[in-house]
């Protein structure tokens, strides 16, 4: 590690402790020429696969644009800003587990929409409507429909 105080690369560990509960690894480094102290961190770096479009454009995965998808669909709905985190948290984690380097976004849809559903079923039937693209209402019903069996079982 270098040094940020002088050009000197040997350094020695003084200290290392877990931070951000095992998440991060707390260096407390001594450089070994102007014996200056400081601090780094470890931490997991891990690559999200990029995003292929339908038309073939490929583009990096952004946290924010999934952010403000679920905010959109979930406009005017009482859902928590925590749920809203856990949940993107959870469609990332899908996506990590994928191992994939490239994925389409029609795959990133239908886990947004499936974390939608558990979340409120109105904004997974706007966020519906959109990405599947409805050219009917009987489409919109069948969705609906499939939200509520009983009420599909008794018509």
């Amino acid at each position: 590690m270098k040094c940020p105080f002088c050009p000197n690369s040997d350094t020695a560990v003084v200290d290392s402790r877990e931070a951000d509960e095992g998440a991060v690894i707390r260096r407390r480094r001594r450089c070994l020429s102007c014996d200056k102290r400081f601090t780094t961190y470890e931490r997991v770096e891990l690559r999200m696969p990029v995003l292929v479009k339908k038309n073939g454009a490929r583009v990096d995965y952004d946290r924010e644009k999934l952010r403000s998808s679920f905010k959109l669909a979930l406009r005017k709905r009482d859902v928590s800003s925590d749920k809203v985190d856990d949940a993107i948290l959870r469609v990332e984690e899908k996506l990590i587990a994928m191992a994939e380097r490239e994925v389409a976004t029609h795959k990133l849809g239908e886990i947004v929409m499936r974390e939608l559903r558990k979340l409120d079923k109105i904004a997974y039937i706007r966020f519906a409507s959109v990405y599947r693209n409805f050219a009917d209402p009987e489409e919109f019903g069948d969705v609906v429909a499939e939200l509520n069996p009983q009420r599909k079982a008794r018509k």
